[in-house]
C-alpha cells in the first residue's frame, strides 16, 4: 500500500480526545469494533482455507496446475469477495448493514497487513522477529478499535465530533485546538480511529497540519534520549553534554488508592477458583460486585500513566528541540509515534 506523504510545510500528527457516549452510542461503538474483528476473522479464514486445501491436494499426487489456486489477500480482493458473500453468509446477512462499511474495511486492512508481514518475514524481506501466520481474534481478548477513512468525519463544535453512521458524539474534553486549525485552513482531517482504552472510549484524528520550521541554536548537534526509572530521561548530545530530568513519580501517589481497589477485588467472588488439592482451576460466573470492582481497579493507574507520558514528551520536546536536533529514532521512543506503554507506570 502506498504511504501517504504530506505536502511541503505540513506534517501528519494525531489529536486524541476522550468520548462521553450515551448507552445507545456505546452499543454502536462496540458493534462497529466487533464488525471489524469479524471481518478480520473472515478474511483470515477465507485466505487460509485455500492454503490448507492446496496442501491437502498436494498429498493426493495431483499436478501443480490441478491444485486449488491461492487466494489474494490484498485489500481490494478481500473487499470484492466480501461484497459477494455478505448477503448470503449467515454470519453477516442479518446484521452487516447496521454498521459502516469502514468497520469491515478496518478488519480487511489489518488482515492484509498481517498477511503481508507474514509473507515478507517468511521470505527474509522483513527485519525483526519472525512473524507467524495470522490467527483469529478472540471476542473477549481482541482490542476494540475501528478506523474511519471516508464519510462524514469532522469536529462539529467545541464538545462534539461527527463520525459516519455513529453520528454526533460528545467529547469529554474540548476540541478547540483542532477545530481552530481546521477552520483556519491550517489542518485537514485524514481519518479517525475510535478505541477502547483503560475503561474509556477515545477518538484519534489523523490530521495533516501546517507546522512552521523551528530553528535550533545548535543545528549541528544531535541529542539522544534514554527513558529510565530512577530518572525520567537522560539526554546526551554529540558534544558530550549529559543532562538528567528528574522523575515526578506520579505512580507513587496512586499506590494507596490502588491497594484499596485491589482489596475490593480480592474480597469479591471472581471467575476463577483454585483447588489446592487437585491443583486445577475451575471457572464460574463472576459476581456483579467483582465485575464493577475489577473495572475500577483496571483503570486506577490511568491518571498516573497519562501524567508520566505527558512528562516524558514535555521534557524531551522542551529541552532538546530548542537547542539541538533530536535523533529520529528517539522520537519514536518517546511517543511521537504510537507507543504501547507498560502495564505499570514508571515510578
Amino acid at each position: 500500500m502506498k504511504k501517504f506523504c504530506p505536502q511541503p510545510g505540513f506534517v501528519v500528527q494525531a489529536f486524541k480526545f476522550a468520548l462521553d457516549p450515551n448507552v445507545s452510542q456505546e452499543a454502536a461503538l462496540r458493534s462497529h469494533c466487533g464488525a471489524a474483528r469479524a471481518a478480520f476473522n473472515w478474511a483470515v479464514g477465507w485466505v487460509t482455507a485455500a492454503w490448507w486445501q492446496c496442501k491437502a491436494e498436494a498429498t493426493y499426487g495431483l499436478a501443480a496446475d490441478e491444485l486449488t489456486p491461492w487466494r489474494s489477500w490484498s485489500l481490494a480482493a478481500l473487499r470484492k469477495e466480501f461484497n459477494w458473500v455478505k448477503h448470503t453468509d449467515p454470519r453477516f446477512a442479518s446484521w452487516w448493514g447496521e454498521n459502516s462499511k469502514e468497520a469491515y474495511n478496518t478488519g480487511f486492512a489489518n488482515a492484509a497487513a498481517a498477511f503481508d508481514n507474514y509473507a515478507r518475514s517468511k521470505n527474509g524481506k522483513r527485519r525483526g522477529a519472525r512473524m507467524g501466520m495470522p490467527r483469529w481474534k478472540k471476542k473477549h481478548k481482541a482490542r476494540l478499535a475501528c478506523r474511519f477513512t471516508t464519510g462524514s468525519i469532522r469536529v462539529a463544535d467545541d464538545r462534539h465530533v461527527t463520525l459516519p453512521v455513529l453520528g454526533t458524539l460528545r467529547t469529554h474534553e474540548p476540541t478547540v485546538k483542532l477545530r481552530t486549525r481546521v477552520q483556519a485552513g491550517t489542518a485537514r482531517i485524514l481519518s479517525a480511529t475510535v478505541r477502547w482504552e483503560r475503561g474509556r472510549w477515545f477518538v484519534s484524528f489523523q490530521v495533516e497540519a501546517k507546522r512552521d520550521i523551528t530553528r535550533v541554536a545548535r543545528p549541528d548537534a544531535v541529542v539522544g534520549v534514554d527513558l529510565g526509572v530512577k530518572v525520567l530521561a537522560v539526554m546526551a548530545d554529540s558534544t558530550g553534554q549529559i543532562r538528567y530530568v528528574d522523575n515526578p513519580k506520579h505512580y507513587e501517589g496512586e499506590q494507596k488508592r490502588l491497594r484499596r481497589l485491589s482489596r475490593r477485588v480480592s474480597r469479591s467472588q471472581g471467575p476463577a477458583v483454585h483447588d489446592p488439592r487437585t491443583g486445577k482451576t475451575a471457572y464460574r460466573e463472576p459476581s456483579k460486585r467483582w465485575v464493577k470492582a475489577n473495572a475500577c481497579s483496571a483503570t486506577a493507574d490511568s491518571p498516573a500513566r497519562s501524567a508520566t507520558r505527558d512528562s516524558e514528551r514535555f521534557a524531551v520536546s522542551s529541552r532538546t528541540r530548542a537547542s539541538a536536533k533530536l535523533a529520529p529514532r528517539w522520537w519514536r521512543r518517546v511517543g511521537i509515534r504510537r507507543r504501547r506503554p507498560a502495564r505499570r507506570a514508571r515510578q
